[in-house]
């Protein structure tokens, strides 16, 4: 085994230790709020205030673990603003990433130039636009020249159209987007998928959906990890498809059709990550209360999920499409350094473990 995978693998025990999953000074922060909330004694603004700085600093750990690893070539797709060109020279400095920027190089220096970015030692593909910018990218992907794909200022469909466009590419499963997000309140990474790609995934799309998130959080250290199907309620009714294939998810997990993971659904957002909630609803499951990952039955719900965790709860999102043969890395314009460097980190660790296996 390559030492340098040898070292991760050590350090994720660390990681996922029951320790660091959910130490008890932030257990009992989080009860002390409550108790304190219960009788009048703090405000509701305050309890927002106080979560939202409460960070629980869960990817730093990764990022730790990242950085041991030699910078990852990626091709950086179309980066024609500012935002995009800092995020590669800022990976760049941190050890993470060995960027590739592809794209027009006039514009991309330009662009460099007014915002202050010293580009000399960073490797340019010059192609003439976000299209040809695409293709090129993804090309060198499948011809191994770069290990994972970096979204620029281009559309993600335009790039996941070149990706698709090259069998070498491409899986057997459905690409999906995924969130990992770091919560204040609660005490694991939690992963929403999918919000961003499939709109309105059928069963066997919400299979590979579901697989692709599980296969990433075990290649970050957690063995098995707990998938929620979510739904509107937790029983299974037969006017509501979402239950149908929650149900049908769980015993296809059970029957070996989803790997390496406790897939049980359906259940209702506050079942699947209050403990507390389920046992109010005599719901005995070996997910409710404890999920890492939340399976949406569709986008618009999973966005409007993952944007409210993001502005109301205080919560950091890193963006990941996979399904494909290498990670694609996709970043907004609106996030901080922090989590653009999570979102490195992550596809960086994803791509080591695949290197390593058989």
């Amino acid at each position: 085994m390559p030492v340098e995978l040898t070292r991760i693998r050590s350090a994720r025990n660390i990681l996922t230790s029951p320790g660091v999953q959910s130490s008890p000074d932030c257990a009992a922060s989080r009860h002390s709020d409550r108790q304190r909330f219960r009788k009048g004694r703090i405000g509701i603004q305050e309890v927002i205030v106080e979560t939202t700085l409460r960070h629980n600093g869960r990817y730093e750990g990764y990022i730790h673990l990242a950085s041991a690893v030699a910078p990852m070539r990626t091709a950086v797709v179309h980066p024609c603003s500012a935002d995009t060109l800092r995020s590669a020279v800022e990976l760049k400095a941190q050890g993470l990433l060995a960027p590739v920027l592809v794209g027009p190089e006039r514009k991309i220096r330009a662009i460099a130039d007014a915002a202050g970015l010293l580009l000399d030692d960073i490797e340019i593909v010059p192609v003439e636009h976000s299209h040809a910018a695409a293709e090129r990218g993804a090309a060198l992907a499948c011809e191994g020249e770069v290990a994972a794909l970096m979204k620029g200022s281009l559309h993600t469909d335009e790039l996941l159209s070149a990706v698709m466009a090259l069998a070498r590419l491409r899986t057997e499963r459905r690409m999906s987007h995924v969130y990992v997000m770091d919560i204040p309140l609660y005490d694991r990474l939690l992963v929403v998928t999918d919000a961003a790609i499939n709109i309105q995934p059928d069963l066997d799309q919400k299979r590979d959906i579901c697989q692709n998130a599980v296969d990433l959080l075990r290649s970050l250290g957690i063995g098995k990890p707990r998938v929620a199907v979510l739904a509107a309620v937790e029983t299974v009714n037969s006017k509501m498809q979402a239950t149908l294939d929650a149900a049908a998810l769980t015993v296809m997990a059970a029957r070996g059709q989803i790997n390496g993971a406790v897939v049980d659904g359906p259940l209702a957002f506050d079942n699947a990550i209050s403990a507390e909630a389920a046992r109010a609803k005599s719901i005995v499951s070996p997910v409710a209360g404890q999920a890492d990952i939340l399976l949406v039955p569709d986008l618009e719900a999973g966005n409007m999920l993952a944007k409210q965790l993001i502005y109301f709860a205080g919560a950091d999102a890193a963006g990941l499409v996979l399904g494909a043969r290498v990670p694609i890395i996709v970043t907004s314009r609106a996030d901080p350094l922090k989590v653009r460097t999570a979102s490195a980190a992550l596809a960086k660790l994803l791509a080591a473990a695949r290197s390593d296996s058989p």
